[in-house]
C-alpha cells in the first residue's frame, strides 16, 4: 500500500482504523460529493466500519468518480464476486429508495474488510517480516536482539484473529494489491498461498528492511526483486562457481592455520561466504560497466580478500609470515593484515578488465570509510565519471564497529552531498554477533548494527551467511540497486566468528554458550557441498578434486615465498602513481624550483579575483566593496592573505593542476575573507566561481562547503589526495582546534602513512590559529601535537649539503609551517606541487592577520625568481649593525607583529633583532645557525604567544641547543604553563600579552640566569 491514497470515511471504524494505522497507511477522510451527507446506516458490532464503507460503496454506485480510482477498481471486482455471477447493472444515478433493494450490502462490506485485512497482512510482512526471519546460523540469537514476534505475524491462527479473519478464509481467493509481486502473473491467490509466499520471501534466510524508504519506485523495485516467484534460481554452472569460491575461501584459512598456527592473521572462519559475496558484487558490477572498484575493510578476512578477491600473488602474502622479515625489507612498518593492494586484471566471469584497490588502514576499523569514498570520488572526477558508472566503492564492516563508531554516520551523510557523493556504495557487514568479547546487547542500543544506514534511506538486506545461494542473490541485487539508483545499500551477513578475536584468543572465557554451539557447527562449505552432491550438481570426486587443486596452489606458492627476491614494496601499494617519481625512466632531480610567477600572471589573476565574470550577475553591495579593495591592491602591486591564496590557486590551475578546497564554510571563508563563490542576490541558487574563469584551458577548481564533520571530511579529502599527485587538495578547519575531532585521521593516516604503507600524500591542512582573547575553543590549532609527531631528530647535528632543504623535506613525515606574510603563504602552496615528491603540509593560518594592515606583501616578493623562505631574517636597522644587537628574538606567526610594534614603541630597533621561523618542521638548522652566528653578542630568546607547555618551545629548544652545540642558551618568553590553551576574557588576554612583551624587551631579564 506504500504510496497509495486510501480514502475512507472521516469517522473511520475501529477495525479499519486499527488495521491501517498499525501499518502506517496514509488515511484521509472521505465525504460524498453529493449536496448532503449520505443517509445513516446501522452500525456494525465492531464499531461502525461496515456502515461507513457502505456509505462509500453507495456513493460509488451513484458516481464511480467520487472515490479514488483504486477504490473504483476494487468495488467493481467486489460487486462482481458478491453478485455470484448475476451482475446488476451499474446505474449512474441511484435514489435513496434504490439503496434498500441492495440485499448484499453486508456481504459486500465483509468482503471489503477482508480484502483490506489481507492487504494489511501483506504490508505487515513487508515492514516487519525481517524480525522473524531465520538469520542466525547458530540458531541461538536474534539478529535484532529481541525474541518478541510481532502479534500480527506470530502464528497462522493468531495472525488471522488479529486481522478478523477466520480459518475458513484460508482457501478463499483474494485480489492482490499493486504493492506486491508475490502473485507473479496471477492477480488473485488464496489466503493460504499468500501467507506461504510471504513467509518464503520475508521470513526465511533473508530479512528485508526497506519499507522506511520514502520513494515508491524504489520500494516497488525491491519488492519485485524478492517477491516475484522463482527469482532466486541458480544454474548448475553458477552453483559450481559458488562452490569453487567457497573452497578457496575456506582452504586458504585452513592453509594459514596449518602453516602458522601461532600467528595472528584475523581469519575469516565463520564468514567464509564473504569471499564469494564480494566476487558476486564485482562480477555483477563489471557486467554493468564498472571498471574500477575501491575497497575498504578492517583486518578480519583481509588476507583472504587479498588472495581470493584482489588476486594478490600468494607468495607475496606468505612471505609476510617470515619471522626474519624486517620492516625495511618491505619498506612497511605495519602488519600484513593492515596493508593495501592495487591490481588490474581480467574478470573471468565478464571477460572485462577491472582494477581493484584495497586501501590500507589501521586498526581504527571504520577510519578507512571516508578515505575510500574520497579516493573513489577522485577517480570518478579524473575519469569524468559523473554518474559513477565506471568507478565504485565497496566497504566491509564489522557489526560492532558499524554500530559503535561515529565516522560511519559521518560517512553516510556525505553520500548524497553534491561535492562528496560517489553515487552509491555497497556496504557489507560481517555480523559476527560479537565485538571482541562484548555481547551485542551491551554494544548497541539499536535492534540491528546496520540501523545507522536508515538515515539515508539505504535498503538493508539481512541474510543468513550459512545459506550461500541467498547471500549470492542478495549481493547481486545490491550491486544492481547501486547501479540503478546510485544510492548506498547494506548487506548484513549474519554469521559467527569461529575463533576468538584473534587466533591466540580464548572466546570461551566470555561467551561459553555461543562457542559451544560454534564448536558443533558444521562449516558452510560442507553444508553446501553436501547439498550440491545430493541434488547431483557436482559429484563427491569433483568436490575433492577442487579442494586438492587449491591446496596444491597454496603449497607451490609457499615454496616460492622462500625466495627473498620476490620482496618489493610495489606489491603493497594501494595507490601507485605511475610516472610521477620518474622522468623518461630516470628518477626525478631532487631540487626545489623557484615558486614565483610572472607579474603578468599575477595581474591577470588579480583582475579576475576583483571582478564578476558573468553578465547580469547581481552581487551583495558589501562584496562589491571587497572586490574594489582587491582591485586597488592590484593597482598598488600588493596582496593580502586572501588574494595571495587566490594567486597560488589560480597559477596552479593555469599549469594544469586541479585544486580542491573543502571544509566548513570554505566557499566564503569563516572569517568572510575568501569569497570564492559569488551568489546572485536576485536569483536563488545562481552562483559564480570566478576562479573557473581564469583561462580557457585551465584545470578545474573545486571549492565546496562540507557537512559539519571533521573526522569524515578530512578522511574524505585524504582519500581524494591519494588518487593523484597532480592535484592540490586542501582541507580547512573552521577553527584550528576543530581538528581535534579528526585526530584519528591525522594520527593514523597523515603523520604515519608513509612509514606504515609507503604512501605519499600531499594533502594540505589549513588550521586557523592565534591567541586573540577568543577563549580556549577558538584559539589554538595545537601546534605542539604536530611537532611532537614530526620525525626529525632533535639531537642529530646535520650535514649541510647543497640540497639540504630538499633532502630534509624528503626525509620528513610532514611539513609544518606558520607563515607570517601572504607572499610566503603563496610560495608554500606552490612549492607543495612543484616538489618532486609529496608530503602532507600543515599550515597554521591567521585570523586577525587576514586584515592586518601590515600583513601585506608586494608583487616583488612573488614574481619569477622568488621562493618560499623557511626563515625570514631581520632586515631593519639591527641587521645593518649586528655587533650592536643585544637580543635576538626568534618567533613564528602572528606574534611577530606584536613584537615589532612593541619594539618600535620602546625605541629598541638597534638593540633587538627579530627573526621569523616560517617553516618549523623540518627544522631549518642551517638558517638558524647563520642567524645566531650573525649576532655573536646577542642573547637568544624564543617568544611565542602560546603557553609554555604548548606551542613550539619544547620542539625548538633542543634543536637550538644542538645547532649551537650548547654554547648559548635560548631563553623562553611567553605565557606561563596552563591547562587551557587561551583565555576568553579580553582584559586577561591583554594583560598577559603586555607581560610577556615587556619581558621580551627587558634587556636585563635573563642576566645571572643559567641554563
Amino acid at each position: 500500500m506504500n504510496g497509495q491514497l486510501w480514502l475512507l470515511p472521516s469517522r473511520l471504524g475501529a477495525q479499519a482504523a486499527r488495521l491501517l494505522a498499525a501499518h502506517d497507511v496514509p488515511v484521509f477522510g472521505w465525504r460524498s460529493r453529493s449536496s448532503g451527507p449520505p443517509a445513516a446506516f446501522p452500525s456494525s458490532k465492531d464499531g461502525g466500519s461496515s456502515s461507513y464503507m457502505e456509505e462509500m460503496y453507495f456513493a460509488w454506485l451513484e458516481n464511480p468518480q467520487s472515490v479514488h480510482k483504486s477504490w473504483d477498481s476494487f468495488f467493481r471486482k467486489a460487486s462482481e464476486e458478491a453478485s455470484s455471477g448475476s451482475a446488476q447493472p451499474q446505474p449512474t444515478s441511484v435514489t435513496r429508495e434504490s439503496r434498500s433493494v441492495v440485499s448484499s450490502r453486508t456481504k459486500t462490506s465483509k468482503l471489503v474488510e477482508d480484502h483490506l485485512a489481507v492487504q494489511s497482512l501483506i504490508r505487515a510482512y513487508q515492514i516487519r517480516g525481517h524480525h522473524v526471519a531465520q538469520l542466525d546460523p547458530l540458531g541461538i540469537l536474534d539478529a535484532d536482539l529481541d525474541s518478541f514476534v510481532p502479534s500480527d505475524l506470530i502464528t497462522t491462527i493468531d495472525k488471522l484473529a488479529f486481522y478478523d479473519l477466520q480459518e475458513t478464509d484460508l482457501d478463499k481467493e483474494f485480489q492482490l494489491p499493486m504493492t506486491t509481486f508475490i502473485g507473479g502473473s496471477e492477480n488473485t491467490l488464496s489466503l493460504r498461498e499468500i501467507i506461504r509466499r510471504l513467509e518464503n520471501t520475508y521470513c526465511q534466510h533473508i530479512g528485508l528492511e526497506f519499507m522506511f524508504i520514502n520513494d515508491v519506485e524504489q520500494c516497488q523495485w525491491i519488492r519485485q526483486k524478492f517477491e516475484t516467484p522463482g527469482v532466486m534460481q541458480f544454474s548448475s554452472e553458477e552453483k559450481r562457481t559458488l562452490l569453487a569460491r567457497l573452497v578457496r575461501s575456506m582452504r586458504f584459512e585452513d592453509f594459514l592455520a596449518r602453516k602458522w598456527s601461532s600467528e595472528k592473521r584475523f581469519g575469516l572462519e565463520g564468514c567464509e561466504v564473504m569471499i564469494p559475496a564480494l566476487k558476486t558484487i564485482i562480477d555483477k558490477s563489471s557486467e554493468m560497466g564498472i571498471e574500477n572498484v575501491i575497497l575498504g575493510m578492517p583486518h578480519r578476512g583481509r588476507l583472504n580478500v587479498l588472495a581470493n578477491v584482489i588476486r594478490k600473488d600468494l607468495e607475496q602474502i606468505f612471505c609476510q609470515f617470515d619471522p626474519k622479515l624486517e620492516a625495511a625489507d618491505e619498506g612497511s612498518g605495519d602488519v600484513k593484515y593492515h596493508l593495501g593492494m592495487y591490481h588490474e586484471r581480467i574478470n573471468r566471469v565478464t571477460n572485462r578488465t577491472i582494477t581493484l584497490s584495497l586501501v590500507a588502514n589501521p586498526s581504527h576499523l571504520e577510519a578507512v570509510d571516508p578515505v575510500v569514498q574520497g579516493k573513489t570520488k577522485a577517480e570518478q572526477f579524473y575519469r569524468g565519471d559523473a554518474q559513477g558508472k565506471k568507478v565504485m566503492s565497496i566497504l566491509v564492516h564489522g557489526d560492532a564497529a558499524f554500530a559503535g563508531q561515529g565516522v560511519v554516520y559521518e560517512t553516510f551523510h556525505l553520500s548524497d552531498l553534491p561535492s562528496y557523493t560517489t553515487n552509491g556504495t555497497v556496504h557489507i557487514v560481517v555480523n559476527n554477533q560479537i565485538g571482541f568479547t562484548t555481547d551485542p546487547r551491551m554494544a548497541r542500543s539499536s535492534p540491528y548494527p546496520t540501523d545507522v544506514a536508515r538515515v539515508v534511506n539505504a535498503p538493508i538486506f539481512h541474510v543468513n551467511a550459512d545459506d550461500p545461494e541467498a547471500v549470492m542473490y542478495v549481493c547481486s541485487v545490491a550491486a544492481e540497486w547501486r547501479n540503478t539508483f546510485n544510492k548506498d545499500v547494506v548487506v548484513d551477513l549474519v554469521c559467527y566468528r569461529r575463533r576468538g578475536h584473534n587466533e591466540m584468543d580464548e572466546p570461551m572465557f566470555t561467551q561459553p554458550l555461543m562457542y559451544k554451539q560454534i564448536h558443533r557447527q558444521v562449516p558452510v562449505l560442507k553444508k553446501y557441498a553436501d547439498k550440491l552432491i545430493a541434488e547431483g550438481t557436482v559429484t563427491l570426486q569433483e568436490f575433492e578434486e577442487e579442494i586438492a587443486k587449491y591446496d596444491r596452489i597454496c603449497e607451490e606458492a609457499y615454496g616460492r615465498s622462500k625466495d627473498k627476491k620476490i620482496l618489493h614494496i610495489k606489491h603493497w601499494l594501494d595507490s601507485p602513481w605511475p610516472g610521477f617519481f620518474n622522468v623518461d625512466g630516470e628518477p626525478k632531480s631532487m631540487t626545489c624550483p623557484a615558486t614565483g610567477i610572472s607579474e603578468d600572471v599575477l595581474t591577470h589573476i588579480g583582475s579576475v579575483a576583483s571582478s564578476v565574470p558573468l553578465e547580469g550577475f547581481k552581487i551583495h553591495t558589501g562584496l562589491s566593496r571587497i572586490l574594489r579593495g582587491r582591485a586597488d591592491m592590484i593597482k598598488n602591486r600588493t596582496v593580502d592573505w586572501a588574494l595571495a591564496e587566490y594567486m597560488a590557486f589560480g597559477s596552479l590551475l593555469k599549469e594544469g593542476i586541479h585544486v580542491r578546497l573543502s571544509g566548513q564554510d570554505v566557499e566564503r571563508g569563516t572569517f568572510s575573507h575568501r569569497h570564492h563563490v559569488l551568489h546572485d542576490q536576485e536569483v536563488d541558487r545562481r552562483t559564480c566561481v570566478p576562479m573557473n574563469h581564469l583561462w580557457p584551458d585551465q584545470a578545474p577548481y573545486t571549492v565546496c562547503n562540507s557537512s559539519l564533520s571533521e573526522y569524515g571530511v578530512l578522511g574524505f579529502e585524504l582519500g581524494y589526495a591519494m588518487a593523484s599527485p597532480n592535484a592540490l587538495v586542501l582541507w580547512e578547519a573552521q577553527f584550528g582546534d576543530f581538528h581535534n575531532t579528526a585526530q584519528c585521521i591525522i594520527d593514523q593516516f597523515i603523520s604515519t602513512g608513509q612509514a606504515k604503507w609507503v604512501r605519499h600524500n600531499g594533502i594540505v591542512l589549513l588550521l586557523p590559529h592565534g591567541m586573540e582573547g577568543m577563549g580556549p575553543e577558538h584559539s589554538s590549532a595545537r601546534p605542539e601535537r604536530f611537532l611532537q609527531m614530526s620525525n626529525d631528530d632533535s639531537d642529530a647535528y646535520p650535514a649541510f649539503t647543497k640540497d639540504f632543504e630538499v633532502s630534509q623535506l624528503y626525509d620528513c613525515n610532514w611539513i609544518v609551517v606558520n607563515c607570517s606574510t601572504p607572499a610566503n603563504y603563496f610560495h608554500v602552496l606552490r612549492r607543495q606541487i612543484l616538489l618532486p615528491f609529496r608530503k602532507p603540509l600543515i599550515i597554521f593560518t591567521p585570523k586577525s592577520l587576514l586584515r592586518h594592515p601590515e600583513a601585506k606583501s608586494s608583487f616583488d616578493q612573488m614574481v619569477s625568481g622568488t621562493s618560499f623562505q623557511r626563515v625570514i631574517p631581520e632586515d631593519g636597522v639591527a641587521a645593518r649593525a649586528p655587533e650592536q644587537v643585544r637580543r635576538l628574538i626568534f618567533c613564528t606567526g602572528k606574534v611577530y607583529y606584536d613584537l615589532v610594534k612593541e619594539r618600535s614603541s620602546q625605541g629598541l630597533e638597534e638593540k633587538v633583532a627579530i627573526t621569523r621561523l616560517e617553516q618549523i618542521s623540518p627544522f631549518p638548522f642551517d638558517l638558524i645557525k647563520q642567524e645566531a652566528e650573525k649576532y655573536p653578542r646577542a642573547e637568544l630568546a624564543w617568544c611565542q604567544e602560546e603557553h609554555k607547555n604548548m606551542g613550539y618551545y619544547d620542539y625548538i629548544s633542543p634543536r637550538f641547543m644542538t645547532i649551537l652545540r650548547r654554547t648559548r642558551p635560548i631563553w623562553y618568553v611567553g605565557r606561563d604553563p596552563a591547562a587551557a590553551p587561551a583565555t576568553g576574557n579580553r582584559n586577561t588576554h591583554l594583560v598577559s600579552l603586555k607581560k610577556f612583551l615587556d619581558t621580551a624587551f627587558n634587556l636585563q631579564a635573563f642576566e645571572g640566569k643559567t641554563f
